[in-house]
């Protein structure tokens, strides 16, 4: 009988299934925020579903991340009655559960024209784009996260206030604190490697109980479900042993917000070479790497909603705390949004640093791929490099980010570029879910707010 990761036809989902005598077996797809959402299904309805395909109420992609839903789509909402939409499993997405004796996971994608605004469709057809240039995308996403020993009810006991981090203090790259808590770490190894998104590093960053993971290259298309899945099971596996996990932006304005950062590389389809690299150039840095940084650069300010999808995705984005502040780009250089990595046709590539851990992992990558594609269609030129500090810089008009989630999605919402490489459905839907967010955050009077005015305005 195959293992699970080499389950790649439906007959052979079937026959892992009956091998191992499932009576149900789990199936997950993720939403508009990048929330999986799914189920436990019988072993006959997920043999009819392999075959034909199965329906799921489209509310998912018509709820924010508290369930609340959106009033200003079209896609759905209470005029459309939330319809089933056709969903189709993905046979080679076959996983085993570690924490579930035997028990195999599915992923799913959204189907007919729930296609147009399902998150991982929207980065396959951009996958797809690519390929058809000739082009074969591969990525890898990195994430910080915070530790903290809580629980769900411990955190809303205590209002997510005063909350204790796993470990104290600041000390990143820590040996002392992997040593000391190493059956945690290799829970979190052991785990990627039964789940198919390998760590090819995990360490302590700087700050009480954050850590670092950096999931192994693979094609673009799988490096987005090892990121979703990563994100999704972390959080389970630190539930599992008493603690929580939080990929938000920025929990706290004591310490640093907390990174996504994509890195990517091209390869030519015809000829297996590295499409980033020409060792004739500086850096290596070849004509088509130009043009894909110049494509990110130009559009970093209308996508900017994909990759910092969140009203505290702006806590991050400011001065001194390691994240960009201009659409700017450098050679080895980690104060930029764009750090180009010169190295072996296998290294060469681009590190979009810009991205945040609280965005949905396929919009993110959707968007730093479908950016750079844009700049070689176009042939765009990206700006002069820059050495030293990117942070003591004054951005200019054109390379201005949008300070505001709302700013973000009325920029998304007007581009061009967008609605060509994602589709104006897409566009039309996730921008309205950001302006959602925008005015529900508006709702909301702060500990802030309440501090500064109560007594003294």
């Amino acid at each position: 009988m195959v293992e699970a990761r080499e389950v790649k036809t439906v007959q052979e989902a079937r026959a892992i299934v009956e091998g191992r005598g499932l009576s149900h077996v789990k199936v997950g797809l993720f939403d508009v925020d990048g929330v999986m959402r799914g189920k436990y299904m019988s072993r006959e309805k997920f043999f009819s579903s392999l075959e034909k395909g199965f329906s799921f109420c489209d509310v998912v992609l018509g709820w924010d991340v508290k369930d609340q839903l959106y009033d200003n789509t079209r896609y759905t909402g209470w005029h459309t009655g939330y319809p089933d939409a056709p969903v189709r499993i993905l046979p080679d997405s076959c996983r085993d559960v570690p924490f579930e004796e035997n028990m195999l996971l599915f992923l799913a994608e959204f189907d007919g024209r729930a296609q147009a605004v399902c998150p991982r469709a929207v980065l396959r057809r951009i996958i797809e784009r690519c390929r058809s240039m000739g082009l074969e995308p591969f990525a890898a996403l990195e994430y910080e996260f915070f530790l903290f020993d809580e629980t769900p009810d411990s955190v809303r006991d205590k209002g997510f206030r005063n909350l204790k981090p796993f470990t104290p203090d600041w000390f990143g790259y820590s040996m002392l604190r992997n040593s000391v808590h190493s059956e945690l770490y290799r829970e979190i190894l052991d785990m990627g490697e039964r789940m198919d998104f390998p760590l090819e590093g995990l360490h302590t960053e700087t700050g009480p109980g954050v850590l670092e993971a950096a999931i192994a290259v693979d094609n673009a298309e799988s490096a987005g479900d090892r990121a979703a899945l990563f994100k999704t099971f972390m959080k389970v596996l630190a539930q599992r042993m008493g603690l929580m996990a939080t990929f938000m932006s920025r929990w706290s304005s004591d310490y640093p917000g907390q990174s996504g950062h994509i890195h990517l590389s091209l390869r030519d389809v015809s000829s297996g070479n590295s499409a980033f690299l020409d060792e004739k150039r500086p850096q290596g840095i070849s004509e088509t790497m130009r043009q894909f940084i110049a494509g990110q650069q130009r559009l970093m300010a209308e996508f900017l909603a994909l990759l910092a999808p969140t009203v505290n995705s702006y806590r991050r984005l400011v001065p001194g705390f390691w994240a960009p502040t201009g659409a700017n780009w450098g050679v080895e250089n980690r104060t930029t949004a764009l750090r180009a990595i010169p190295g072996s046709a296998k290294s060469q590539r681009v590190e979009y640093r810009l991205g945040a851990a609280d965005a949905n992992p396929y919009l993110a990558l959707a968007a730093a791929l479908g950016s750079g594609l844009y700049g070689v269609m176009q042939q765009w030129q990206p700006s002069d490099p820059i050495d030293g500090n990117a942070y003591a810089l004054t951005p200019d008009a054109e390379q201005a980010l949008p300070a505001t989630l709302w700013d973000s999605a009325q920029r998304l919402k007007s581009s061009e570029a967008a609605k060509e490489l994602f589709g104006s459905e897409f566009i039309e839907h996730f921008a309205a879910s950001r302006e959602w967010e925008e005015r529900e955050y508006r709702r909301h009077v702060s500990d802030w707010e309440l501090d500064r005015y109560f007594e003294i305005i």
